[in-house]
């Protein structure tokens, strides 16, 4: 849906400085006019990042990086920047527009009223409101939201996935004669790789039925059982509405796995500071890529994108299997966005500092 600023923003500008190339490769500075922007920062109530952040500790900081780092760098862009935290109510978020009426919405939610599915509610209200906002609309968070959809969209476009299916609550597991084990239970809907451990990957039936049973328990969710892929694990972030960028690829770098332990993103390999320094946990770029992977990671990723109707940004998760084949696991709309985690690694090695990937996400909002 097409949404445009209020006329009743402000028309505050900004100066910012940049560097242009003149003839003979000689440095010349520009001086160019960017709009002050009214931006409302919609959070979870709980992540809104205190006024002394200097207080809070090396794990309470890492909570609510993404959001302190946004606000920095909005406000470093010279936008007016206003941190909203909900939990169950729009009717906040309703006031808040139509009180300060901002230009856009910087939307962090990454779900609602508990409910990760919701935050797609979240975006649908907002485009009632016709304000606009940043990342992805309800029908991208909808199709990449549920792994099993995703996957069936992307096999009608022939791009290669695990075999897999799915286990819904209140059900006997099934598992079709064809999917063969090593298997790996992960919740269809949850992101951040929760639920995920190393009981994670299952060898035989019984501890497939008792992982499933878990993840129905545990996280309330229906899961999804997928064809454990031994290889590397990679991420591409793309960028854009139409036109699309697709960033260089990074790939998780785990030094210290056990003897025979395999490669997989677990909730505490992503979340626990302390596990990540002890077993040397990383995002690097993705180097010694075989034969066209790499032409491929940037062509399959864009196809991805728009299949799922993503906009915005995203960040597109593969498996590169041991024999160099390529397979899709999931799309994740609106990712992680905090300084120096991978979608922004990878858009500085694309030459795009943190607070241009910043503005160039409002952009896309704004021009949605």
């Amino acid at each position: 849906m097409s949404t445009t600023p209020k006329t009743g923003a402000t028309d505050k500008k900004t100066e910012k400085t940049t560097e242009q190339k003149g003839p003979k490769g000689i440095e010349r500075r520009k001086k160019t006019r960017r709009k002050k922007l009214r931006v409302l920062a919609l959070m979870h109530e709980d992540l809104v990042p205190p006024e002394d952040i200097k207080s809070l500790s090396e794990s309470e900081f890492h909570r609510i990086k993404t959001e302190s780092d946004i606000l920095d760098a909005l406000r470093g862009l010279g936008h007016e920047a206003r941190p909203l935290g909900v939990r169950d109510a729009v009717l906040p978020i309703r006031h808040a527009v139509e009180e300060w009426e901002p230009d856009i919405v910087f939307n962090l939610l990454d779900e609602f009223q508990g409910e990760a599915i919701y935050d797609q509610h979240v975006v649908a209200f907002l485009e009632l409101l016709r304000v606009p906002y940043t990342g992805n609309n309800p029908r991208g968070l909808v199709l990449a939201r549920d792994k099993a959809l995703s996957k069936k969209v992307a096999m009608y476009h022939r791009i290669t996935v695990p075999r897999f299916f799915t286990a819904r609550k209140g059900r006997r597991v099934r598992r079709p004669k064809r999917m063969e084990f090593p298997l790996i239970v992960k919740s269809l809907v949850e992101e951040a790789s929760m639920g995920i451990s190393k009981a994670s990957i299952v060898r035989d039936d019984e501890a497939l039925a008792t992982r499933v049973q878990f993840m129905h328990d545990r996280i309330g969710t229906d899961a999804i059982v997928e064809q454990f892929i031994p290889g590397r694990e990679i991420y591409v972030g793309v960028l854009g509405n139409d036109r699309l960028v697709a960033l260089p690829p990074r790939e998780l770098i785990v030094d210290e796995l056990e003897p025979g332990e395999d490669l997989i993103a677990t909730e505490s390999l992503k979340h626990n500071v302390h596990y990540q320094k002890k077993h040397g946990v990383r995002i690097s770029g993705a180097k010694k890529l075989p034969e066209g992977v790499a032409s491929a990671l940037e062509r399959v990723s864009k196809r991805i994108y728009r299949m799922l109707s993503l906009e915005g940004y995203a960040r597109i998760d593969y498996r590169l299997s041991e024999d160099g084949k390529l397979y899709f696991l999931e799309a994740n709309p609106n990712p992680e966005l905090a300084n120096y985690e991978e979608l922004a690694e990878a858009a500085a090695k694309a030459g795009i500092s943190y607070e241009n990937l910043i503005q160039r996400i409002l952009n896309l909002g704004l021009r949605r």
